[in-house]
């Protein structure tokens, strides 16, 4: 899919001052991906300070438009724009790297995670602290809710649609009803949304892909997006079936990380499918380890009930969800000017966005807080969890492992 060529760069962009190698980006990002604790917002801290401002890859002004198209993109944008850096310093292999290493260290740990929760459940232990585990990932959430919605819903027709949102989500549980509420979402956005103009500069980049390159990269996307639940469901293998559900909430995952909860939730917890219980903790340590929010995907895949799962389902969990991503950054790069400043675009994606708000909102209710907070002491719990993760501004690893400890001794 490579077609790399020199970018033409606006006068007040500077491209990158030399190539680099892959083997340079994959160093870089394997550190960052040790390293960086925090959720996406910090992530993109971390790759200003080290890419930005110490190895001085690009400068702060094409990184914040890199940051801004990651941004607008479906996907999670951490993930985004170092595939973005990755491409910008070493073409579509450095692009690959950034990723594979960023990546790496957190679906290691959740791998990891998943394995030993199943020698524990043959072991026969587990009880209070997986409980723990759930009570933690409420708090998270509700903070993730609170946030996007100040960020989010900042007016009262994006505050309406994210509640109708919410609502219909409640009375219309599925992942084809959430397909349906984010493409109302745009359509409302489109008819009740109306958004300052704004000016966008194109990201410079040394290797910017070809026009057909692009178009190829967006067709696959579409043609993947709208044909692997057909050859999913024509075929009738697990396999497939796993890799369609998380390529599919990886395509349609606006507003952040957290989004990802209600679509994965809604395809695989079911009877003879993940338990509730067994999603909720994963996605509690999930918050506790560096790098991306996504790598919840190689323990969702993990630990299926039935094959793939293990390390191979882990594999294809990971790459599904990810791979609209990589997609549509390499699709959308040369596009991003044009695309960016159609008030239309912008309007469309502030309504699927406050619609996501009301998705994520459902799915704090059901299944976060009715299979997690079922008694007094795990409601207890919870409140200290938000408050040393919101008020005390206590690291959300430690949280994590403060309401494990917390769950082994009350739940």
């Amino acid at each position: 899919m490579s077609d790399p060529q020199p970018a033409t760069v606006p006068p007040t962009f500077a491209a990158p001052p030399e190539q680099g190698s892959v083997r340079e980006v994959f160093l870089a990002f394997l550190r960052l991906g040790v390293t960086s604790f925090g959720g996406p917002v910090a992530h993109l801290g971390y790759f200003r300070e080290d890419l930005v401002r110490r190895r001085r890859w690009l400068s702060e002004e094409s990184y914040a438009n890199l940051v801004a198209l990651c941004q607008f993109l479906p996907g999670p944008a951490s993930s985004q724009v170092g595939m973005a850096i990755g491409l910008m310093r070493a073409g579509p292999a450095g692009m690959a790297a950034a990723w594979l290493a960023f990546t790496l260290p957190s679906a290691l740990i959740m791998l990891g995670f998943a394995y030993g929760l199943m020698q524990a459940d043959a072991a026969g232990i587990g009880g209070g602290w997986l409980a723990g585990l759930k009570v933690a990932a409420a708090a998270i959430v509700a903070d993730a809710v609170l946030g996007m919605a100040k960020n989010l819903c900042p007016d009262r027709p994006r505050r309406s649609l994210a509640l109708l949102a919410a609502a219909l989500a409640a009375l219309m549980p599925g992942a084809f009803a959430q397909i349906l509420i984010i493409a109302g979402g745009a359509l409302a956005g489109l008819a009740v949304i109306r958004l300052d103009p704004a000016p966008v500069a194109e990201p410079a980049v040394r290797h910017l892909p070809g026009r057909v390159a692009s178009l190829v990269a967006f067709a696959l996307f579409a043609v993947l997006l709208a044909g692997l639940p057909l050859l999913a469901q024509a075929s009738a293998d697990a396999g497939i079936a796993l890799f369609d559900t998380l390529y599919r909430a990886g395509a349609l995952v606006f507003g952040g990380g957290h989004v990802v909860l209600p679509l994965i939730e809604a395809e695989l917890v079911r009877p003879g499918g993940l338990t509730q219980q067994v999603f909720l903790a994963g996605y509690g340590v999930a918050q506790a380890v560096p790098g991306p929010l996504f790598s919840f995907a190689a323990y969702v895949g993990a630990m299926m009930p039935t094959a793939p799962n293990g390390a191979l389902g882990g594999a294809i969990a990971l790459v599904g969800a990810f791979l609209p991503s990589a997609l549509l950054v390499y699709a959308a790069l040369r596009f991003w000017t044009r695309l960016a400043a159609d008030r239309r675009v912008r309007d469309a994606m502030a309504g699927v966005n406050a619609a996501v708000v009301g998705l994520l909102g459902a799915a704090f209710w059901d299944p976060v807080v009715t299979s997690s907070l079922t008694s007094g002491r795990a409601f207890a719990l919870a409140l200290l969890a938000y408050l040393a993760l919101v008020l005390w501004r206590v690291p959300a690893w430690a949280v994590v492992a403060g309401a494990a400890l917390g769950g082994a001794v009350l739940l």
